[in-house]
This record gives structure tokens, sequence and C-alpha cells, in this order.
């Protein structure tokens, strides 16, 4: 099978590690179908009273990992911006586990990108949130 993806692994790493440091989701899987699985730690600063996993720790994995999928087919075009993006909680993740997202895009076209987001406590089978999300992506690149 032939690669979608126009943009490697260790590009889209070291892209994320170098324009958002600050960021801690780290590209873990680049599949051959343009799929990729992003992980996020899980510490005390991600945990909410209550000690589950915050909401926004859980949309900023979902967030992340619908731009790595969409740099991943269309090339580093650091405009491409979120339009859209809404999540279901589905379960209270571990706290004590890495957060893993695995991320599809759904439609990929001229100017608008459509994708999908499941996320995990890591080492379980069911998700703990499912995400959509819609990126703009910029005419000129």
């Amino acid at each position: 099978m032939t690669s979608s993806a126009v943009v490697n692994l260790k590009t889209l790493a070291d892209f994320l590690a170098t324009e958002f440091p600050q960021n801690r989701c780290t590209l873990e899987e680049l599949d051959d179908d343009g799929s990729v699985v992003v992980a996020h730690p899980v510490g005390e600063h991600e945990l909410r009273p209550g000690g589950t996993v915050s909401g926004p720790v859980m949309m900023t994995l979902a967030d992340v990992a619908l731009y790595i999928a969409i740099l991943a087919r269309i090339g580093i075009v650091p405009l491409a911006v979120t339009t859209n993006l809404s999540i279901n909680f589905l379960r209270k993740p571990r706290a004590d586990r890495r957060l893993v997202a695995r991320c599809r895009l759904m439609k990929l076209g001229k100017t608008l990108a459509v994708g999908e987001v499941w996320i995990y406590s890591e080492g379980e089978d069911e998700p703990v949130a499912h995400a959509t999300g819609t990126y703009a992506i910029p005419r000129e690149r």
C-alpha cells in the first residue's frame, strides 16, 4: 500500500516540538492511510478536582491529533486552523496513564478537512472521549 502521507513522522514530530514547545503531546504513529496516534502524559497538572483528567487536556489532544493528521497529508501548512471542535466525554480517564488519541480524516478537501479522534487511557480498550473537528486550510500553500 502506498502511503498517503506527504510528510514523514520525524518531520512532523520535529515541527510539533519546535513550533509548539509548550505542548506536551507527542506523535507516536503515522499510518499508511494518513491516520495518526498522538499521546499526552498525565500528571498532577492535568488533573482537576476529583482526580480526573481535565476536559481542556483531552480537547488539546484531539485538536493536536487533527492538526498533525492534516499536515501529514497536505504538508507543513502552519496556517491551517481549527474552525470547529466537538467532543463527547464518555467515561473517566485513568489518572495514572497517558492519554492516547487515534485520529483519522473523514474528508480532506481543498479548503476544509474533517476528522474524528478517539481518545483512550493507555492500555484500555474503551474510549474515554470522542471528538470531531473541522479545519480550514489556506488556499495558498
